[in-house]
């Protein structure tokens, strides 16, 4: 790497000739050195060449006025050899130290690079850890939306529950009411039937013997005429010629006032209603029964 010490050991007759471009080439390699041990060197090495070169002018100035003279002078040594072996150890001590820095630099590049790759490495896991929370909190936010509109739903539902529950407790109260109501209703009905039981029973007593009154004395029976809201009475001894020729009309009770729908032999209506009209005033069936009959005894002369 240095050719100034090498360059100039091996060419010991070529002393004066090479030892300035000796040191011109020794300092070539101090361009990578830093810039204020270069200018040191430079400085340095200036100064010796023009020392070098004044007496070397000195002496070719000498040589050629006195040629005698020059040649009889003694040999000065100027301590070439002694500055090279300074130069070559400052050089190697120079590379050593600029060795020594290089692999320091490399070693604090290395290290830089290697805390680069960690942090990069720490950045790639903050990054990753970034995005995971980001999901984590899209989906929280997304489930406590969901939960909201669920808690609006259900918070709806109780409403509508609420006033459902209000509604039918209303109603129940209402039926309760009326349940009550037709309670009372169906009690008093209730005693009335057993009232009217009481009074049919009593009553059925005189009824046999008043259906025979009848029967015997106006020649009377009484029948089922198909129907549940009717009944037929018969008469007999209506007609003079035969006494055995009967004579029936249907009696419809499905209503308040008796109504006379069917009748042998043919009545005039007019008649008929006369007498309903005086049975359904007085509620009274023997005024019924004898003015049927006497419409039929003056149908059956007629």
């Amino acid at each position: 790497m240095w050719i100034s010490s090498s360059k100039v050991q091996s060419a010991p007759n070529h002393r004066k000739t090479v030892e300035s471009e000796s040191y011109w080439y020794t300092l070539q390699p101090l361009k990578a050195y830093p810039s204020e041990l270069k200018s040191r060197i430079i400085e340095m090495a200036s100064a010796f060449e023009s020392s070098l070169s004044s007496s070397l002018s000195g002496r070719q100035t000498l040589s050629a006025t006195a040629p005698s003279m020059a040649d009889s002078l003694p040999s000065i040594n100027f301590g070439f050899d002694e500055l090279r072996d300074r130069m070559a150890k400052f050089t190697a001590r120079f590379d050593a130290f600029i060795e020594q820095g290089r692999k320091r630099v490399l070693e604090e590049r290395n290290q830089f690079r290697m805390n680069i790759a960690e942090l990069q490495e720490d950045q790639r896991m903050k990054k990753k850890d970034m995005e995971i929370l980001q999901h984590k909190t899209s989906t929280h936010q997304q489930m406590i939306s969901k939960e909201a509109a669920e808690t609006q739903e259900m918070q709806a539902a109780i409403a509508s529950l609420s006033s459902q529950r209000d509604k039918n407790k209303a109603t129940r109260d209402a039926l309760q009411q009326q349940i009550a109501e037709t309670q009372k209703e169906i009690d008093a009905r209730l005693a009335a039937q057993r009232a009217h039981a009481q009074y049919l029973e009593s009553q059925s007593r005189f009824n046999i013997p008043e259906l025979d009154f009848w029967m015997q004395n106006l020649c009377l029976k009484i029948e089922g005429a198909g129907q549940t809201d009717r009944l037929r009475f018969v008469f007999t001894h209506v007609d003079e010629r035969d006494w055995d020729r009967e004579a029936w009309f249907e009696l419809c009770t499905s209503s308040r006032d008796y109504d006379v729908r069917h009748c042998r032999p043919k009545l005039e209506r007019e008649k008929v209603d006369r007498v309903l009209e005086r049975v359904n005033e007085t509620r009274d069936l023997a005024v019924l029964l004898k003015g049927m009959r006497e419409l039929f005894v003056e149908a059956m002369k007629s």
